[in-house]
């Protein structure tokens, strides 16, 4: 039996009294022993909380009665451990890291894609381009057949990548897609900006077109942001690892080899200075 729920969602609206908020968000997931981060800024709330059912419940009631949040929707997933090491709640400029002024997706989105006209159009072979908005190393553990990879190491480093796209894909469908939608959000009006003009976004992501359609037409698993490292399409975890070193996620294969040394490195970071544990990486 399942003992933790995992919860992931994001809003885009405008938010006031963060700093208030902030302690009455604190005292709510201490009370109710929730480990995770959930991130307050100006433009919305972006979490990813794991708890007791009855905690997370009491959690989203009380995101539920903040003015603006009242529709806050989460994608749910089980695990048998806590996937967190500790309890966060953080005011930042932007609940998701992009650096682009004019991108309001409070006022305005793309076009959203749900998942399952997603796998009927993948089914009926429709002409569309999949691009993949996540980081490299989040891609090499899974994504949809035939995407195209955005190429970047931080989602900052998106509108530098789109000014290396072919200048045919402004006139054809693009389907662009992330872990849970809110990279998205930006990404898309931005390429619309940029004279895209078919952009569609998958709602929900990878995760919620998982617990729609199951794995049809993605290979591999879905990097998340938390010890679970990554889950499969029925959305449990898998056997993947994560290097205590450089925290790159590490194949059942990758972990065979000599190089790596659980607690201690892996092949990707010989010689290489640590990177930041993954409850301080940028949430999706």
């Amino acid at each position: 039996m399942h003992v933790f729920i995992n919860i992931s969602t994001y809003l885009f609206a405008p938010l006031n009294g963060l700093a208030e908020l902030r302690e009455q968000l604190r005292a709510v997931c201490r009370v109710g022993e929730l480990k995770g981060t959930i991130m307050l800024s100006p433009e919305g709330i972006n979490l990813f909380v794991a708890g007791t059912r009855e905690n997370i419940d009491i959690l989203m009631n009380a995101l539920r009665g903040i003015p603006g949040l009242e529709n806050l929707t989460p994608k749910e997933s089980h695990s048998d451990t806590q996937p967190f090491r500790r309890m966060l709640v953080k005011i930042k400029k932007e609940i998701i890291a992009f650096g682009v002024e004019g991108i309001d997706p409070a006022k305005r989105t793309s076009k959203k894609l749900s998942a399952k006209v997603l796998k009927q159009w993948l089914d009926e072979g429709k002409a569309i381009t999949l691009l993949d908005t996540r980081n490299d190393y989040e891609i090499r553990m899974g994504t949809f057949r035939g995407a195209l990879p955005a190429g970047i190491s931080h989602f900052r480093h998106f509108p530098g990548a789109v000014q290396k796209l072919p200048d045919n894909l402004k006139h054809q469908p693009v389907v662009m897609f992330c872990t849970g939608g809110i990279r998205c959000e930006k990404a898309g009006p931005y390429m619309e900006r940029e004279g895209f003009q078919n952009i569609f976004q998958l709602d929900g992501g990878i995760l919620k077109y998982f617990q729609e359609c199951g794995g049809a037409h993605y290979d591999g698993e879905c990097f998340v942001f938390d010890r679970r490292v990554c889950v499969d399409s029925a959305l449990q975890e898998t056997n993947s690892a994560s290097c205590f070193a450089c925290q790159m996620p590490l194949t059942p294969q990758e972990q065979k080899d000599a190089r790596y040394v659980k607690g201690v490195s892996c092949p990707f970071c010989i010689g290489q200075p640590a990177r930041q544990s993954h409850d301080n990486l940028q949430l999706d």
